[in-house]
C-alpha cells in the first residue's frame, strides 16, 4: 500500500474520531447520560436505554436486534444554530429515502403490505430529530394520492403504505409549530395532474410553499445562490417541493426536481464503483446550472444491516467521492434508509461533516462559529480550506488538506 494512502487514511480516522468524539461530547452531556459507542440497555425504553440527548440505544449485529446494544446518533447538529444569513444551498439536510414506508405499518385497507420498509419511525418523529427532507412516492389510488413502495408506476393494495394526506398533515403540523423550520419534499411523481396540489392545499400547505419562480433555474440562468435561509424563513416559504414530473410547475407550482437538483444514481448501482454516478434524470454531477446537490446512499434491497455497517465511515467516505464529481460542492440533501441505524456517528454526523465544509470550510459544523455575517462567497465555485485550527473562521467550502485530499 503507497504511503501516501496510509497517511490519507490515517488522517481520515483522526479526524473522524475527532468529530464523534464531539458530536458525542455534544449529544451526551447530560449528567451519566451514555455516549455515542457506549453500552447501554436497548430493553429500556423510558430514559433511551440510558443514551444521552439525540441519541438512542440499539444494535448493529447482525441480524438487528441481537448482539451487544450501544448508543447511536439520531440526530444532526441543527445548523441554523451556526447562523442562518447563509443561501438555503451553503446548508446540508438529513433526509431520508421512501419517507414513509415505515417497519411494522398496517395497511389502512387491511391488507399485507409486502413492499419492505425503509425507515424506523414515523414521518413525525423523523422531522422531530432533525430529518429536513422527505422522499415521497405519489400514486393516484383509491380515489386520491397515496405514498406506496410499488413498481411500474401503479400502486396495488399491497404496496400501498399511507394516504398522502396524512403524511402531509404531520408536515404541516411539525411546520406550525416550528416557525423557522424549512422542509424539502422530493416526490417520486405517479399522479394526475391536479391531484398532488390538492393534496397539498387539503393539508393546509399551500401558506408556506416556497414558490417555483424564486427558484434559480436554468431558465433563468441558473447556478446562482438560493435565497438567503433567513429570508426564506422570515417570507414563511418554508417548503420547498420537487417533482419527478416535468411540466407541472404552470398547473400546480410543482418545480421539476433536475431543474434545480443534480442528483446521485439512487441503490446498489449508485455505488457499484465507488465512485458517484448519476442518476439517469439528472444533469451530469458537475453541471453548474443546478446549484443543489443530492447524495442518495442506500441499496436496492432495505437493509437494517448494511445500514449499521455502512451509515457511518463509508458514508463520509462517499461524500468526498462526489464533492469531487459534483464540480467541488458538497451535498445538501444526504438521503438514507434507516437513518437512525449506525455503529457510530451514522448519518447526521455526516450531515454534520457536510454542513462544516459548506458553511465555514471545517472538517464538522461543530467548528464553526455562530455568526450573522453577511453571506459569504457562493458555493459554486469553492476555494480550499487550509489546514487551520477547528476554532479560526473558515473561508467558502473546499476540501481540507487532512480530510480530504486525494493527492496526499
Amino acid at each position: 500500500m503507497a504511503v501516501a494512502t496510509v497517511r490519507r487514511r490515517r488522517c481520515f480516522l483522526l479526524v473522524l474520531g475527532t468529530a464523534i468524539a464531539i458530536a458525542a461530547s455534544l449529544f451526551g452531556a447530560a449528567s451519566g447520560a451514555a455516549l455515542v459507542g457506549d453500552s447501554c440497555k436497548a430493553s429500556s425504553t423510558s430514559d433511551g436505554g440510558g443514551c444521552g440527548k439525540g441519541l438512542r440505544c440499539t444494535t448493529c449485529v447482525p441480524p438487528p436486534g441481537t448482539g451487544p446494544a450501544a448508543c447511536a446518533r439520531t440526530t444532526p447538529i441543527d445548523p441554523k444554530t451556526h447562523g442562518t444569513g447563509l443561501p438555503f444551498n451553503r446548508y446540508s439536510w438529513l433526509t431520508t429515502h421512501n419517507s414513509f414506508a415505515v417497519v411494522g405499518t398496517k395497511s389502512p385497507l387491511g391488507s399485507a403490505i409486502i413492499s419492505p420498509p425503509n425507515q424506523e419511525d414515523s414521518v413525525s418523529e423523523q422531522l422531530k430529530n432533525g430529518v429536513r427532507g422527505l422522499m415521497l412516492d405519489a400514486y393516484d389510488f383509491n380515489d386520491a394520492v397515496w405514498f406506496c413502495h410499488s413498481f411500474h408506476g401503479r400502486c396495488l393494495p399491497f404496496t400501498a403504505y399511507v394516504p398522502a394526506l396524512s403524511v402531509l398533515t404531520e408536515v404541516r403540523v411539525f411546520l406550525e409549530a416550528n416557525p423557522s423550520e424549512v422542509v424539502t419534499v422530493f416526490l417520486e411523481d405517479y399522479a394526475a395532474p391536479g391531484s398532488l396540489s390538492n393534496a397539498f392545499n387539503a393539508a393546509g400547505l399551500s401558506k408556506y410553499w416556497f414558490p417555483e419562480s424564486l427558484m434559480p433555474s436554468p431558465s433563468k440562468g441558473g447556478g446562482g445562490d438560493w435565497p438567503l435561509l433567513k429570508d426564506m424563513i422570515a417570507d414563511n416559504h418554508r417548503l420547498i417541493v420537487f417533482t419527478s414530473r416535468k411540466g407541472k410547475q404552470g398547473t400546480e407550482g410543482l418545480a421539476y426536481e433536475w431543474d434545480y437538483v443534480v442528483e446521485t444514481q439512487y441503490g446498489s448501482e449508485g455505488m457499484s464503483d465507488g465512485g458517484c454516478p448519476k442518476r439517469s434524470e439528472s444533469r451530469p454531477m458537475d453541471s453548474k446550472a443546478q446549484s443543489l446537490v443530492l447524495l442518495n446512499f442506500f441499496t436496492s434491497n432495505p437493509s437494517q444491516s448494511w445500514a449499521c455497517s455502512n451509515n457511518s465511515a463509508p458514508l463520509i467516505s462517499r461524500l468526498n467521492a462526489c464533492y469531487q464529481a459534483s464540480g467541488n460542492r458538497w451535498p445538501n440533501y444526504i438521503a438514507v434508509d434507516f437513518y437512525m441505524r449506525s455503529n457510530g456517528g451514522g448519518a447526521p454526523l455526516a450531515t454534520d461533516v457536510a454542513n462544516g465544509r459548506l458553511q465555514c470550510g471545517r472538517d464538522s459544523i461543530t467548528y464553526c462559529k455562530p455568526s450573522s455575517a453577511p453571506a459569504p462567497a457562493s458555493a459554486s465555485s469553492p476555494s480550499p480550506a487550509p489546514a487551520a485550527s477547528p476554532s479560526s473562521p473558515g473561508p467558502a467550502p473546499g476540501p481540507a488538506n487532512s480530510y480530504y485530499s486525494t493527492t496526499g
